[in-house]
Formats: C-alpha cells, structure tokens, sequence
C-alpha cells in the first residue's frame, strides 16, 4: 500500500523507551530499519548497534497496524555530547505522505521535553541537507562518509 495518495490517512505516534517495545514493535523497527539502511541503500553494517536500550522510539502507525515512520531519540553522550534523532525513517510505502515532515516535528518535541535547553546534533546523510535545514538543523562539519555514504553532521540550537 503507497500512502501517497492517502496522505489525510491518520496515523497513530508512540514514543516508548526501549523496555516498553512489544515484540512486535521491536520486529517492526528492526525490520524497516533493515529494509531501508541496509537493503535499499546497499549498505551492509551492522545496524543494530546496541544503543537501543538507551533510547526512546517514536513510531508511526497506519489504522491497518503498519509502521510508516520511524526515530530513535538518542541520550547524550551515547552518539554526541548533546541530545540526537538517529534511524530517521519512513518506510517506501509511506514516502511522499508528510509522515517524514510529521515525524521529525514530532522527534524535536519528545527530544525538547526529555532534554530542555539542549542543542540537538545529527549525523545526517547529505542529499537530506534541504530538508534538515527546513527545521533549523545547520551543517557543522566537512562532509564525510560514512558505510560508503556521504554524510554531515547538523545541529539544531536550542534557541532555535
């Protein structure tokens, strides 16, 4: 099911620690994880990478019980020394529906309730350079890559 032409579709948001994940929803976000960073982008790694248990995860669901969207809120001092979005994702079914739009909106709020008064850094895949700056997200290193892929990382001030 493309979510394109259904793009009003409701979607349902969870944002639970990592103790809290059925095993369903763990089987969900490891399996879109996959799908996207290793398969569709060629990119053997190794994606589960035990920072999970230290994270909080935002998911998307559609009324059929899919997953359409996918963060991890990630502590500080585990990726940067601030606060950071990690595995920013909609699944191919849910791309070109505003769930990416929504979720990254969606990730800055939970991270500015959990983590008040902090910037936010990423580690972001360079061709989403325009759509990260679109929420104040501002390159703060060289390009570099990273799994093959070119990347930066952002940050998005506290102030901002």
């Amino acid at each position: 099911m493309n979510l394109q032409a259904s793009a009003t579709l409701p979607l349902q948001w969870q944002c639970l620690p990592f103790s809290e994940l059925s095993l369903t929803q763990w089987h969900d976000i490891v399996k879109a994880r996959i799908a996207v960073f290793v398969v569709e982008q060629n990119c053997p790694y190794q994606e589960v990478d035990g920072k999970d248990p230290h994270c909080l995860h935002l998911m998307a669901y559609t009324a059929s019980g899919d997953l359409a969207a996918y963060l991890r809120i990630v502590p500080p001092g585990l990726s940067y020394p601030q606060p950071s979005l990690g595995r920013v994702l909609t699944t191919d079914a849910a791309r070109g529906s505003g769930a990416g739009k929504t979720l990254l909106q969606q990730g800055i709020q939970y991270l500015q309730q959990h983590y008040p008064g902090q910037d936010i850094q990423i580690g972001a895949q360079l061709y989403l350079d325009k759509f990260y700056r679109s929420f104040g997200f501002e390159p703060v290193s060289a390009v570099y890559l990273e799994d093959g892929i070119e990347h930066q990382d952002m940050l998005r001030r506290a102030d901002a």
